[in-house]
């Protein structure tokens, strides 16, 4: 990994709280949110949670400035040299640690763990002390799901803060603005071990004809005047996929037909029938035209509209 600092364009000086709000004024230029099928933007996202998640480990930070570490956590190789004629050979670094030049490397790397366990522990309790929070902060990220996939459910892949990308389950009737906790797969934390959540939070995105009440599904289906007096089977659309549905004769605009069980999570689809006149069918108006006057047909009359 490269320079974590460089990286973050950051000095070596710099506090943990202005790493941070570099990494997060990074983050939100260069999320794959954001930046949609830019591979070099998802790969540059990858190398700043990296080294925001290196530089946020204290212990790990204090090695890194202290050249006891390379910028991929691994120890730097340690060179030995002679104190002159009679004089005992050392380890370079092991007197300014603290270490005895009796002790044998697997004492040493021994020691370096203990201390760096209880480096996290005093971390922990600094931060705590402080007042700070010691969970990391939550990130929310925005997902949009078409009407027909939050109706019957469906699964989503999305690119969390730190580069990870997960299947998400959109669950069977999620409605607009609802959120999806993923714990733990926010924000790192500075003083704990405990990451913030992730939410996703849902849009679900209008239908061109479906619409929704409840766990009811609302559908205006146009129909043919000849379909409306004569009556037939029609194919209709629904969440689940078409299927056939009995117009009866006689029917009129505004007849409710509920196809039961075929709505949202058990509920039903409520179909409203809307008879459609054919467009510039002159044999059509000269039928009519002969037919009117021989009927007394009055539909405002009918409605008590007289």
């Amino acid at each position: 990994m490269k320079d974590p600092y460089e990286v973050l364009g950051v000095a070596k000086a710099t506090t943990d709280d202005e790493i941070k709000k570099a990494y997060r004024k990074l983050a939100r230029k260069l999320h794959p949110d954001v930046n949609p099928g830019d591979a070099r933007a998802e790969e540059r996202f990858k190398e700043i949670t990296a080294a925001y998640d290196f530089l946020s480990d204290a212990e790990k930070r204090r090695q890194y400035d202290n050249d006891e570490i390379d910028a991929s956590g691994a120890a730097k190789r340690k060179t030995w040299r002679s104190s002159g004629a009679g004089g005992g050979g050392g380890f370079r670094n092991a007197r300014s640690s603290g270490f005895s030049f009796g002790e044998d490397v697997d004492d040493i790397l021994s020691e370096m763990m203990r201390r760096k366990e209880k480096g996290r522990q005093q971390s922990h309790r600094t931060g705590a002390q402080a007042g700070h929070s010691t969970k990391g902060e939550d990130a929310h990220h925005a997902l949009t799901v078409s009407f027909l996939d939050a109706a019957v459910g469906a699964t989503k892949r999305v690119t969390l803060v730190s580069g990870k990308s997960l299947d998400v389950k959109i669950p069977i009737g999620t409605v607009d603005g609802q959120s999806l906790r993923l714990k733990g797969q926010g924000y790192p934390s500075f003083f704990g071990d405990a990451d913030g959540d992730a939410f996703i939070d849902l849009k679900v995105e209008p239908h061109a004809y479906f619409n929704r009440r409840d766990k009811d599904v609302l559908l205006e289906l146009p129909v043919s005047v000849q379909e409306a007096v004569l009556g037939g089977k029609v194919p209709v659309p629904t969440v689940h996929g078409k299927v056939m549905l009995t117009i009866p004769a006689g029917a009129n605009s505004g007849t409710v037909m509920r196809l039961k069980g075929k709505g949202i999570d058990g509920g039903d689809q409520l179909v409203t029938l809307k008879v459609v006149l054919p467009d510039g069918d002159a044999e059509f108006a000269k039928l009519v035209e002969k037919w009117g006057p021989r009927n007394g047909y009055d539909p405002r009359a009918k409605a008590g509209m007289e």
